[in-house]
């Protein structure tokens, strides 16, 4: 089961959220630990990211499967976040 890490971007991005939509975007980042690429995800053309919905918001994040692990780069609404 890979891991998931928060880069400091989306670190940063969480603190600035209000609480309910950092529960319900929090559950969907634990839940890339046991499927990384969920149904709904979609593969990003442009830096070989991938991303996944969370009501408004976007969790733009990339895969390193030989390494087992996901990297959680931005969580931004859906107005910035392909920005």
């Amino acid at each position: 089961m890979p891991e998931v890490y928060l880069l400091p971007a989306a670190r940063r991005d969480l603190d600035s959220l209000e609480k309910a939509d950092w529960t319900r975007i929090r559950a969907r980042i634990l839940a890339l630990a046991a499927d990384p690429r969920p149904a709904g995800s979609l593969k990003l053309s442009g830096d070989g990211g991938y991303r996944v919905r969370a009501g408004d918001f976007r969790i733009l994040y990339r895969i390193a499967d030989e390494a087992g692990k996901v990297f959680v780069y931005r969580v931004k609404h859906r107005r910035e976040a392909y920005r």
